[in-house]
């Protein structure tokens, strides 16, 4: 019997299969509105096979877009247009999500294709904001966040999750990882904050858990809350695997439902040692340190390898990125390859021998 395509339970929703699709920002949207294309992108994804599809970095204030382009939730016109997404992506057999976002000091970017970096204010950009006032790399200098403005990040949270309900998700993702906005709270490297949101471990985790806990307190029970984390900045120094462990233990009691573990992106300095599962071990070390289910992610690529990271007990699920761009079909073609007999949509049946 495949791991891979069995069932997994995560309070009231049951997921097809373990093969989930991550996050991943389109860069297309208008005023924050996700359209055609993100309704094609996260669609076609869940006519694939996936168990969950989860829409990219979505945005709960408008200066916490990595871009002008991004998407966002922090309007009901927003969350209407997130519904006819949702729906489409249920009417396939995938449970919709939606990871809730805030870019911090690496927002106000234009769209990567373009190459230019930082968005001036001149031409569209806006002041960012941090926990310390410094900056990631060569980028504008961010304005650091006073408790109370931290508060409204936290309650802009808490909005956001109220807005993905009524739009008809069933999973969100608080994200916590990449050098955004909650991970910048999380490193020594870049809170300096002398304050109760800074210092040791308690301080600099204290946002995180104010965010799980502010969602949590709206989200419905039934529903299951993620977090993804970086598990380590990849700079000596900084956040690592350890903190990210001690940090997992302690949401155990906050309601979170399973750990999406990725790495890196705090830091233009990082050095990371990339590989085929590179980031495996870090889902491991969390979830066998915490007890909470988690999801892999990095470089998983062929059916037998994401099969062998749930057969070994590393993870409780897979997160495909890359992957599901090359090939939207992943999941069919996964089951096929594991001699796994699912479910294909009648309109593709004759392409399935």
């Amino acid at each position: 019997m495949s791991q891979l395509f069995s069932p997994l339970a995560l309070r009231g929703t049951t997921f097809r299969n373990r093969v989930w699709v991550a996050p991943m920002c389109q860069y297309s949207a208008v005023d924050g509105l996700p359209g055609d294309w993100h309704l094609m992108h996260l669609g076609t994804r869940a006519v694939g096979g996936a168990g969950l599809v989860i829409g990219e970095a979505t945005a709960v204030t408008p200066e916490g877009r990595i871009s002008p382009a991004d998407t966002g939730i922090w309007t009901d016109e927003q969350a209407a247009a997130w519904a006819r997404i949702a729906a489409l992506v249920r009417a396939q057999g995938a449970v919709p999500g939606l990871q809730l976002a805030h870019a911090g000091r690496k927002a106000s970017t234009d769209v990567p294709w373009l190459g230019r970096g930082a968005v001036d204010p001149a031409d569209g950009g806006w002041q960012t904001v941090a926990p310390s006032p410094l900056a990631y790399g060569n980028w504008p200098t961010p304005k650091e966040l006073t408790e109370a403005e931290i508060g409204d990040v936290v309650a802009a949270f808490a909005a956001a999750a109220v807005r993905a309900d009524g739009a008809g998700m069933e999973v969100v993702e608080v994200h916590a990882a990449h050098g955004y906005l909650l991970h910048q709270f999380l490193s020594p490297l870049s809170n300096r904050r002398a304050d109760r949101y800074g210092g040791g471990f308690e301080g600099r985790v204290r946002a995180v858990v104010e965010v799980v806990d502010a969602v949590r307190a709206v989200w419905p029970e039934r529903k299951p809350l993620l977090l993804r984390v970086s598990a380590t900045d990849w700079v000596p120094g900084g956040w690592d695997v350890e903190q990210t462990v001690e940090l997992a233990r302690l949401l155990v009691g906050h309601g979170v439902d399973l750990v999406d573990v990725s790495s890196g992106g705090l830091a233009p300095e990082q050095q990371v040692v990339a590989g085929p599962g590179y980031q495996v071990p870090f889902a491991r070390a969390v979830r066998e340190g915490s007890g909470l289910p988690t999801a892999a992610v990095g470089l998983i690529t062929e059916p037998e390898q994401a099969e062998q990271v749930l057969a070994e007990g590393s993870a409780d699920a897979v997160l495909l990125a890359r992957a599901v761009l090359r090939d939207p079909m992943w999941p069919l073609r996964a089951a096929h390859a594991l001699g796994v007999d699912v479910p294909w949509p009648s309109q593709y049946e004759r392409a399935r021998w």
